[in-house]
């Protein structure tokens, strides 16, 4: 039997309840109906003869009283076709006879009537004053007790339409009570019926199902044991065929497989690093080094990174987060991205590198990270940069005196000077300035990386930070026969800002891009709002800088082949730092032959905000 026969004869019962409740209607309304008809056939039609009956005898009796007094003139044929209709009326009531005592009555109305017609027929042959004398001595007598014969019979129909009609009122509520009775029974036992009959048809589909569920969870033994030759069956058998090829194919690779997972898992172990695989924020695998480091395990049902140190759970999140939107691999920038956590031992430091994990598709499907021990380079970073400040330091109290020497010669304070000497010393004064400016940037990249350096900011304008920049770089532009100019602002904006920081950034772009721009060009100074911040842009029109230097422009010691000498590649560098500890991003805009753009941006001040 086929799945689509099964569901019809699950069917049926309704079907068959449906049909006992027709035919269970049907017979109540009939009853009804036959009810209704007995009570018109038996008693109704006899009320209406009675009825007719004395209306023909009311006739004849007027015509008889006016003939007797004459005062009409009678007409023989229709009277006589009254009393035909009276005969005929009384021999439709005597075959229609159905109440006890009926009969008695509708004999002694014949009698009557007999006996009401002969005197009815004397009053009309005889002239008007017998007439009227026989009229009210026998015929009017007569026609009372006819008339009363008449009542009698109208009066028991009557009482029998009354009782028959409330039997039958009974008679139909008691058939409704019937009808609401089948027709529960009927539908309770159709619903009954079609729910075993679809229970035993499903539960084929409940084996099926659990089954499936079953492989769905690894258990390869699993197997839907129906019969029969309907779909279900068929399908059940191709999901047995489909288990039996799965445990099959698991039995001759699960060797391999747990195989290829140890040596894998070996590999991650004997690294020295940390290294974890994530799928999103669940972590698939860790090595024992990650494990030991991070207080972490694979088989954590909570959150695994719960005890780890919050700059690894920040880190790992700005990470996922790069790997995931399809940046590629998240490579570190320098040793100060370093992540510093405290062992037994001491702290150590770990910069850590992230590599997508791509699905066959080609899709980011998780994230492998490795944290690289690098405490030794952070120590000989550190103590490179130590020495860096302890040399700079030292170089400032006799380069001070020597810039003193050198000056006092070249003014002729100590002689006068031939004009070779003169020029001489003239070159030393501005190599003496270069070295100081070498000397300053040494100090203040030390204090950047020592984490010294300090902030005072406060509501700045805008305005007054570009004019004060360009008014003490105006002399060495006119040098130069350059144009400095500060562009039209739209509205003087207030930025939180370090004035005296944020005048070595803009004094370190201009100086540059005087540097750079040849006699005759131009240099601009110029802010502009950009979304909650303030963009200050130092703009020349230099000969540009290659796209392919433009990405380490602002590293440490950074210079561009080529360029014009001097200085030690720090000042960028510098102006990146103090920029970013004001909350603001840092960049540039070049191309080689159309000048260059050094912007920086500037959060601007509370009230600027609310305005």
């Amino acid at each position: 039997m086929t799945l689509r026969t099964k569901l019809l004869v699950a069917q049926v019962p309704l079907a068959l309840s449906l049909v006992i409740i027709g035919v269970v209607s049907r017979q109540a309304v009939g009853a009804l109906d036959r009810n209704a008809q007995n009570i018109l056939k038996d008693n109704h039609l006899s009320v209406l003869a009675a009825q007719r009956m004395r209306d023909v005898v009311d006739t004849l009796s007027r015509a008889a009283l006016d003939h007797a007094r004459s005062r009409a003139t009678p007409d023989v044929r229709a009277l006589a076709k009254k009393s035909a209709t009276f005969e005929r009326e009384l021999h439709f009531q005597e075959s229609n006879i159905t109440e006890a005592g009926e009969r008695e009555m509708t004999a002694r109305l014949g009698t009557e009537w007999a006996r009401f017609h002969g005197e009815w027929a004397r009053v009309m042959a005889a002239a008007p004053p017998e007439a009227e004398r026989a009229y009210f001595d026998t015929l009017e007598p007569t026609l009372v007790r006819l008339q009363q014969a008449t009542d009698d019979i109208t009066d028991i129909n009557q009482d029998a339409i009354v009782r028959k009609s409330d039997a039958a009122r009974r008679s139909a509520h008691a058939m409704s009570g019937v009808v609401l009775a089948v027709t529960f029974a009927a539908c309770f036992l159709g619903v009954l019926a079609s729910v075993y009959l679809t229970n035993r048809l499903t539960r084929p589909l409940s084996v099926l199902t659990a089954a499936v569920r079953r492989l769905g969870q690894g258990d390869v033994e699993a197997r839907a044991r129906l019969g029969g030759k309907d779909e279900i069956a068929q399908l059940a058998r191709e999901f047995n065929t489909m288990a039996d090829r799965l445990a099959e194919y698991r039995s001759s690779s699960l060797g391999e497989l747990l195989h290829a997972e140890r040596a894998s898992q070996a590999a991650i172990d004997s690294l020295p690093d940390p290294v974890l695989v994530l799928e999103g924020a669940r972590l698939l695998n860790a090595n024992q080094a990650a494990e030991d480091l991070f207080r972490i395990s694979v088989e954590t049902s909570g959150d695994p990174f719960a005890d780890a140190p919050g700059e690894v759970r920040t880190l790992l999140a700005r990470m996922r987060e790069h790997v995931s939107a399809g940046r590629g691999a998240y490579v570190p920038r320098g040793l100060e991205e370093a992540v510093a956590i405290a062992v037994r031992d001491g702290v150590r430091h770990f910069l850590a590198r992230a590599n997508p994990v791509l699905g066959e598709a080609g899709q980011v499907v998780g994230v492998t990270v490795l944290f690289q021990d690098v405490t030794r380079l952070r120590r000989f970073d550190d103590l490179k940069t130590d020495m860096v400040a302890t040399v700079a330091h030292e170089f400032r109290t006799p380069l001070t005196s020597l810039r003193m020497a050198i000056h006092l010669c070249a003014e002729g304070a100590v002689g006068p000077l031939t004009e070779k000497q003169a020029d001489l010393l003239f070159a030393a004064r501005d190599d003496c300035e270069r070295l100081q400016g070498i000397v300053d940037d040494l100090l203040d990249l030390s204090r950047i990386q020592a984490g010294r350096i300090e902030l005072h900011a406060r509501a700045v304008s805008s305005m007054a930070i570009l004019q004060q920049a360009a008014d003490a770089h105006r002399a060495s532009a006119a040098e130069r026969e350059l144009t400095l100019d500060v562009g039209p602002l739209t509205v003087d904006r207030q930025v939180l800002a370090d004035p005296e920081r944020i005048q070595l950034v803009l004094g370190n772009l201009v100086q540059n891009a005087l540097r750079h721009t040849p006699s005759g060009g131009h240099v601009e100074l110029r802010a502009a709002p950009e979304a909650d911040a303030l963009r200050f842009q130092v703009s020349d029109t230099g000969p540009g800088i290659a796209a392919e230097h433009l990405p380490r422009l602002f590293e440490r010691f950074s210079r561009v082949p080529g360029g014009i000498p001097g200085g030690a590649g720090l000042g960028l560098f510098i102006c990146k730092e103090i920029v970013e500890a004001h909350g603001g991003k840092v960049g540039v805009e070049s191309e080689v032959g159309h000048g260059s753009i050094f912007w920086f941006t500037l959060p601007l001040a509370a009230l600027e905000v609310n305005a």
